[in-house]
């Protein structure tokens, strides 16, 4: 099954198209964005994660940027795909975020399976826009998931940020509003 969604900047001009597949070996996430803040920014993702949702592969390219390919074990281990040295830095992290969108948000969500009203912290591995210097520089944050109903409705909390946000998703697990961040635009 594949999925294709559109996502807008809240509060800016920025847009994302991403497509979604989804098979008995995993799921696949991929998308082009082109955002408005921080100076403006544009990119390639594509995510790769088993069938238990854990991410096993992160390839990440910036428009006249930086570009960045990692490998993870599924169980919180995770490499440089080019040199295969180790991240220590991103020990224990089995699922990926990535700063210029809301697609990464459903590893977790798919993977956890929370009951409603249940929460849980997970360490996340973060890759952030580039920094002043044209680098970048995944680092391991904690965050929190807490599912508030039955209808796809979840409370997210950054934890080493202290960012939150009730996020709406769909039956996949794919955000619909992320609001003060992405909102989905609807199909006619």
């Amino acid at each position: 099954m594949t999925t294709a969604v559109c996502w807008r900047e809240w509060d800016g001009e920025g847009l994302e198209h991403g497509a979604f597949r989804l098979d008995e070996t995993g799921l696949m996430l991929e998308g082009v964005v082109a955002g408005t803040h921080e100076g403006g920014y544009g990119g390639h993702y594509l995510v790769r994660a088993d069938a238990a949702f854990r991410t096993r592969d992160v390839r990440i390219a910036f428009v006249g940027g930086p570009a960045l390919h990692l490998r993870a074990d599924g169980e919180g281990g995770w490499r440089v795909a080019a040199d295969g040295r180790p991240l220590p830095e991103l020990d224990g992290c089995v699922d990926v975020d990535i700063r210029i969108t809301p697609a990464t948000n459903a590893l977790p969500i798919r993977r956890l399976m929370l009951d409603v009203g249940e929460s849980r912290e997970i360490s996340v591995a973060y890759i952030p826009l580039p920094d002043g210097e044209g680098g970048l520089a995944p680092r391991r944050v904690m965050q929190r998931y807490t599912r508030l109903d039955g209808l796809g409705r979840y409370l997210y909390e950054g934890l080493d940020s202290d960012f939150s946000a009730e996020i709406e998703v769909d039956a996949a697990g794919f955000v619909l509003d992320y609001p003060g961040v992405f909102r989905r635009l609807r199909r006619p």
